[in-house]
């Protein structure tokens, strides 16, 4: 081979490897900077929060139940309407049986009857005492019997009304067959309907549950939070509520109980909680929405932050790296402070406006 082709030959190889090593050279340097972007220590305000899930429910949910027994024969109120305490909601007509109705009817003769003859025997009786010819004694007993007989007839007529009209009055109390409103507040449900029996309330049944009435000027949201969090919790704090149903609004409440037993839930142990939450003018609530709670356990403003993912938290202590000039860098150690989970407060150890290097990112071979 001559001495020129093998000038030519090594010429041609330098070159080759000249434009291979600034290949090489020139991505990593690109590659690396690429992998490595800077972000900037700002001011910014770092909320700490728990989250609770549950429901929005009125903080007293009222049962209206009826004295009388019968059918439904009116409603008046129905699901959603607004009423004042003492406004009927329903009308309950008396509904009993042809043996019950015959029965009471007999009561009333069979005391009119025993009260009719004790009226006979009165007037004897007066002018037995009147001539003393029985003693005071006999006398009192006989007025007692007769006082008896006297209440055996209105009973029995009271109790013959309540089942014909489904109206009577008992001293200073009316008992009737319409059904009001016990407080002011909203129909939130209804469990019957026209012609629909009726159980009445007594001491001994609970009785047929007609409607479900609730003053929704004060809600409770109700929920679990997980036991990691309750123990960095306190009655008192403030809790910003997100309602499904109401994505653009949020309700703010007071954290009000904290629950003392843990459940199960889903293999998660929580413990359940409740928020109270005053009117809200800028939402409407309704009993059942479904909303999410996050209870703000620390909150700084104005502090410096950067994010949490540029942090490295070794033996306790917490490191950064820093760009220096010629493409270097160096790792310093910074103190931090409160942590929301995506960005951290520094306490010391950078500046405003600082940049920092984010982690280079692993590739998956």
């Amino acid at each position: 081979m001559s001495m020129k082709k093998k000038i030519l030959l090594l010429t041609t190889a330098l070159a080759v490897i000249g434009a291979a090593a600034f290949l090489f050279f020139g991505t990593s340097e690109s590659s690396k900077d690429e992998q490595l972007p800077r972000v900037k220590v700002q001011k910014g305000t770092i909320v700490d929060k728990a989250l609770a899930v549950g429901t929005i429910e009125p903080e007293n949910e009222i049962s209206v139940k009826s004295k009388v027994s019968g059918v439904v024969k009116r409603i008046f109120a129905d699901v959603g309407t607004h009423v004042r305490a003492g406004q009927p909601l329903l009308e309950v007509k008396p509904d009993p049986t042809p043996l019950e109705l015959a029965e009471a009817k007999r009561q009333v003769q069979l005391a009119e009857v025993d009260l009719d003859n004790l009226r006979k025997e009165k007037v004897r009786q007066e002018s037995l005492h009147k001539n003393n010819l029985i003693s005071a004694k006999e006398f009192e007993d006989f007025t007692k019997k007769y006082d008896e007989a006297e209440l055996r007839l209105k009973i029995a007529n009271e109790k013959l009304a309540l089942m014909e009209s489904g109206k009577v009055k008992i001293g200073e109390t009316e008992i009737e067959s319409i059904i009001k409103a016990p407080i002011d507040g909203y129909v939130l449900s209804r469990t019957v309907e026209v012609g629909d029996p009726v159980t009445p309330l007594t001491s001994f049944q609970e009785g047929t549950v007609l409607m479900k009435m609730a003053n929704m000027e004060r809600l409770l949201f109700k929920g679990t939070v997980d036991e990691i969090d309750v123990g960095k919790m306190k009655e008192g704090m403030e809790v910003e509520i997100k309602v499904g149903a109401l994505p653009n609004d949020t309700v703010r409440g007071i954290l009000r109980k904290i629950w003392l037993k843990a459940e199960k839930k889903d293999n998660a142990t929580v413990f359940p909680i409740e928020i109270l939450i005053p009117a809200s003018k800028n939402a409407v609530l309704r009993a059942g929405y479904s909303a999410n709670a996050n209870i703000i356990i620390n909150k700084k403003a104005d502090v410096l932050t950067i994010p949490e993912r540029v942090v490295t938290f070794r033996n306790d202590s917490a490191f950064v790296k820093i760009p220096l000039a010629g493409g270097k860098e160096e790792e310093r150690f910074i103190k931090t402070g409160l942590s929301d989970a995506i960005n951290v407060e520094v306490l010391s150890g950078l500046a405003l406006g600082d940049e920092v290097l984010e982690k280079p990112v692993k590739k998956i071979e």
